[in-house]
């Protein structure tokens, strides 16, 4: 569910976007929906296609522009840009992004299963714990979940990120990479770790399971929350795709046919990772909050980030009335 490659590529699509879709300038509470464009960054396979399978965006009052990106931390970076008003994002993009003092802020949460966020080593390896990755090639993609992921499982085992060697690959070229042997471990999200699993007979080595909080963000822009005009098209958007969440957890087969024809996957990939997903949609409050603050802690204590990080910042809880 994820692609787009370097930093100064992004930087120069965001510019793009930003002066080619940002022409009409802020609008008042009282624009008419037909002149309204939501600007919406998705993965492939993400919010476009479930909502489509879930028959939601069929009659959606508002034109929406799709911008597809790699992972989180690429669309966090339009977001902040203006060059997207809203997309879907894991639980560590808000926080890179919030040390960034990016201009985001998060306006939604779902919680998921985390037994898709696994570490993965080939059929053959001969690592058998968490403690055995001292000194080992993995590959992650910066500032993603799988990031969150890798720092935590660490942790647990009395190590850091220095005790390691992070190749921070985008999924594409970290399958890659693990395929042909050049890392020792992969740290990823479904369906890569069921593709892998599954065409490349990948061993998990452990999972989120005790580790990861699971939650997933909607993240807004702070240009798009501050345009009157935008907001009911965002609390729109926000209903209706926390609506087809729930529409995907139990059309399971039926989801799963979508995903696969939108992304190119196998079938069996897209049912395998598609019936160890789910997720709820939670309350964005003081619990979340929490659980958010103590991964960014843990990225500041690995001297990953420079400084503290307050995610409250980079909350806001206008739609969790509608949400609700």
């Amino acid at each position: 569910m994820k692609k787009l490659r370097d930093r100064s590529l992004l930087g120069l699509l965001a510019a793009i976007l930003l002066t080619t879709g940002c022409s009409a300038g802020t609008q008042s509470a009282d624009t008419p929906a037909a002149d309204v464009v939501l600007k919406v960054g998705d993965q492939k396979g993400g919010a476009k296609s479930v909502l489509t399978a879930a028959g939601l965006l069929d009659d959606f009052p508002y034109k929406i522009e799709w911008s597809t990106f790699t992972s989180g931390p690429p669309l966090l970076e339009a977001a902040s840009a203006g060059a997207i008003d809203v997309g879907a994002v894991g639980n560590t993009p808000p926080i890179f992004a919030a040390a960034a003092n990016a201009k985001i802020a998060a306006v939604g949460v779902s919680k998921g299963q985390v037994e898709a966020d696994a570490i993965l080593v080939p059929e053959n390896s001969p690592l058998r714990s968490v403690a055995e990755l001292r000194g080992k090639n993995i590959a992650v993609a910066k500032g993603s979940s799988a990031h969150g992921q890798i720092l935590l499982t660490l942790r647990s085992a009395g190590l850091t990120t220095k005790d390691v060697t992070l190749n921070f690959l985008q999924p594409a070229d970290a399958y890659g990479a693990f395929t042909q042997g050049r890392v020792d471990a992969w740290a990823v999200w479904d369906p890569y770790t069921a593709q892998a699993q599954q065409e490349a007979k990948a061993r998990v080595l452990t999972t989120g399971e005790g580790r990861s909080n699971g939650y997933g963000f909607q993240v807004a822009g702070k240009k798009a929350l501050e345009d009157k005009g935008k907001n009911p098209a965002l609390k729109e958007y926000l209903i209706r795709y926390y609506k087809a969440q729930k529409w995907a957890d139990t059309h399971r087969e039926e989801w799963a046919k979508a995903w696969a024809a939108e992304t190119g996957l196998k079938y069996d990939v897209a049912l395998a990772a598609v019936n160890r997903n789910g997720d709820a949609v939670v309350k964005l409050d003081d619990t979340v909050i929490r659980s958010e603050q103590e991964l960014a802690d843990a990225f500041t204590e690995d001297k990953t980030l420079p400084g503290k990080v307050d995610f409250a910042k980079f909350v806001d809880t206008r739609f969790q009335g509608d949400l609700a």
